[in-house]
């Protein structure tokens, strides 16, 4: 008898994630780079992060910050992460018991649902949501229950929401400011949110790493400021987007103690810790807070400078409220499918974007593209140069 080679072949796989492919940022990146496009798919800046702060990490490796960090991260990073946020928000996190340094926000989001999320359980997300929620939770046993906000407004109709909780329901993952919609949750929201969860066991897991990325006079939305809520939350921020280094994968943590050590449980058999001198460079640079407290500024100017370039294209838009991304509807240009509308785009025009039927688990098509405007003007009157020229072409 034939013996099988577990090894060799199809016997030894049993995959977790099936039907998950390769993420649609790394698909659009590499086809931008195999026809030469103008890449404003994936959400990376293309200028560098302050010059301060580069100087900063030298400086620490310089003086010997090489090996191994402690596991939850530096004290004296969680130490500032704990006072910058009590001077935003007005809750005061334990550095020691309630902050961990994780690499990037990813890590902290794949970090926190296999934590929490067990067989049978549900979790409700948001769509359309960024790509990483739904295959995590599916890999630890859990359900995505998929909720569509309503357009135009990306807008969360929480008496659907309440419809969708269940006794299985074990999380909420909220996203504000909003990737890819640019929406930000109000504080009727908030409120909401906060009405739906109480006397519950449901947590929730915000996604907040654009938290400084907000324009036109709006407040983020932090639930760190809403203590009802803080008690049941997970709250993930990104120094990678806050400060033009997303190459560097650094993002944080928050959560109550309780929270926190499960979290930790599964952090340190994961990366166990993060890279050192950056952490020790970004607490010395924390002292600098109009680095961050003018972000918003800084992008609603890009923004502004972006949809002014657009004007006179066929090509329509409700500005941005948060993040680095505009949303283009294309519908009086093509009738195509996203995907193929912006594989077009790349291949004849040299541009790319995002599909935004990938951030649906149903690929719902609304003839809308995610552009990032995180670039330099230079950058951003290339794009709209191609862009006119797409709605002059393929316009009817």
């Amino acid at each position: 008898m034939e013996k099988l080679n577990y090894f060799s072949n199809q016997y030894m796989i049993r995959s977790k994630l099936p039907n998950v492919g390769t993420s649609i940022f790394a698909v659009m990146t590499e086809m931008a780079n195999k026809h030469n496009a103008l890449n404003l798919s994936q959400g990376f800046p293309d200028f560098n992060p302050p010059k301060k702060l580069i100087e900063l990490v030298t400086k620490n490796m310089r003086a010997g910050f090489n090996q191994y960090a402690p596991m939850p991260g530096v004290m004296k990073l969680r130490e500032q992460i704990a006072v910058k946020t009590e001077a935003l928000y007005g809750y005061a996190y334990n550095p020691e018991t309630e902050i961990t340094i994780t690499s990037g926000a990813t890590e902290a989001i794949f970090t926190s649902i296999t934590a929490f999320i067990q067989e049978g359980d549900e979790v409700i997300i948001f769509e359309p949501a960024y790509d990483s929620y739904a295959p995590v939770i599916k890999a630890n046993g859990g359900s995505p229950v998929y909720v569509a906000v309503k357009l135009p407004e990306y807008k969360i109709d929480w008496d659907e929401v309440n419809k969708m909780v269940n006794a299985r329901t074990r999380m909420i993952i909220i996203n504000t400011p909003h990737n890819p919609s640019g929406s930000v949750l109000s504080p009727e929201g908030m409120e909401k949110l906060s009405k739906l969860v109480s006397g519950t066991k449901i947590m929730i897991l915000a996604d907040e790493v654009y938290e400084h990325i907000v324009f036109d006079g709006l407040e983020h939305q932090s639930i760190v400021k809403y203590k009802e809520l803080v008690e049941r939350s997970i709250v993930i921020s990104s120094f990678g987007k806050t400060y033009h280094a997303t190459g560097w994968k650094m993002g944080y943590c928050l959560a109550p103690e309780n929270i926190t050590k499960e979290i930790r449980k599964i952090h340190q058999f994961n990366v166990f810790a993060v890279n050192t001198p950056i952490q020790y460079a970004i607490a010395d640079f924390l002292d600098d807070k109009n680095a961050y407290l003018q972000l918003g500024n800084f992008y609603q100017n890009l923004r502004d400078e972006f949809l002014k370039l657009l004007e006179g294209t066929k090509f329509k838009f409700t500005p941005s409220k948060g993040t680095y991304f505009q949303l283009l509807d294309y519908s009086d240009i093509s009738d195509e499918k996203d995907t193929d509308f912006a594989a077009r785009l790349i291949k004849e025009f040299g541009i790319a974007s995002v599909p935004v039927s990938a951030f649906y688990h149903d690929a719902f098509d609304a003839k809308v593209l995610r552009f990032c405007f995180a670039k330099s003007s230079d950058t951003l009157k290339k794009a709209a140069e191609l862009l006119h020229k797409v709605s002059n072409s393929m316009g009817a």
